[in-house]
């Protein structure tokens, strides 16, 4: 009978456990690794949301509480042209030029006679305008001579409102708006060319639906027309100076105009004259100026039956 000699290893059962023991050490060792990445992981996620948070709460909030510029000379949103000088609309050769005047034969009168200015008849004139409407290019071709003459003799005030009823015509650049702004800024800073700019900008009107100027070509066009502090007059219309005021100035026309009873701002052109809406033919300068000889002519009678007659005592 054969015996087995190897000797039995009584150790074998403890050293499994110890090996069994260590693997599940090990285990929760890497389970909570990767609770603690996992853990670090949503912090930080969370941490950068905080952050974002912030930054936008920050920039909302300077935004809300940055005072909204208005243009010093703006009355009701309007701005009164003081000089009606040579811009660089009436130098540069434009592929759109103003219409020319039609002559009068000699020892015959004008159609449309001009206002004439009186003590109490001067004619006032409000122009609300898009620098994107076509309709209020055409307006400005046809009237702008006649409109400089009057201006010139003191025969009408004339003010002009720019609005942006077309800032989503534009691919997104908001051409409407910035136009608008920068018609402010050429008020502000050099008024006595802001008739010429208006006039320019409308001359030069890009398409519908096209990008339009950008705002350094806006501040060249401007500063063409003449600014005794160039400097300043940039800055104002390539930082869009005053982008929220005419937000704000075409609201208040849509719900309504000044001293124009039942009026509001549906459209551009809209012209006011003595808080009547002309609406004839756009293109036809003769029978607008029609329309301010009789507004000046009411105005003129108006004033005149509201002066007390002297009576002569017995």
């Amino acid at each position: 009978m054969s015996h087995d000699d190897t000797p039995i290893d009584e150790t074998a059962p403890g050293r499994r456990d110890a090996v069994r023991e260590k693997a599940q050490l090990v285990h929760a060792q890497q389970s909570r690794a990767r609770m603690l990445r996992r853990s670090a992981l949503v912090a930080g996620v969370v941490g950068a949301v905080a952050v974002v948070a912030v930054v936008v709460s920050w920039a909302v909030g300077s935004a809300a509480s940055r005072p909204q510029l208005t243009p010093v000379d703006a009355q009701n949103d309007g701005f009164a042209v003081t000089s009606v000088t040579a811009g660089s609309s009436q130098i540069d050769s434009l592929d759109a030029a103003t219409p020319a005047p039609t002559e009068t034969p000699q020892g015959e009168e004008s159609a449309a006679p001009s206002p004439t200015a009186t003590a109490s008849g001067v004619v006032d004139i409000h122009v609300y305008v898009d620098y994107l409407s076509p309709g209020a290019r055409e307006w400005q071709l046809a009237n702008s001579q006649q409109l400089t003459q009057w201006v010139a003799d003191g025969a009408v005030t004339l003010t002009y409102h720019p609005v942006s009823m077309l800032t989503a015509k534009s691919n997104g650049t908001k051409y409407s708006l910035r136009a608008a702004s920068a018609a402010a800024c050429v008020a502000s800073y050099a008024p006595e060319s802001f008739f010429t700019f208006n006039d320019d900008l409308l001359q030069r009107q890009p398409a519908v639906d096209s990008d339009g100027w950008s705002d350094k070509e806006l501040a060249d066009i401007a500063q063409a027309n003449g600014s005794d502090d160039p400097k300043a007059l940039r800055e104002c219309i390539e930082t869009e100076a005053y982008a929220s005021w005419v937000k704000a100035a075409t609201e208040r026309a849509i719900t309504g105009i000044p001293g124009a009873d039942g009026l509001s701002l549906t459209g551009t052109p809209m012209v006011v004259v003595n808080g009547q809406q002309y609406v004839g033919e756009m293109t036809d300068p003769a029978e607008f100026s029609q329309f301010v000889l009789t507004s000046a002519s009411g105005a003129y009678q108006k004033a005149k039956s509201a002066t007390p007659t002297p009576t002569v005592a017995p």
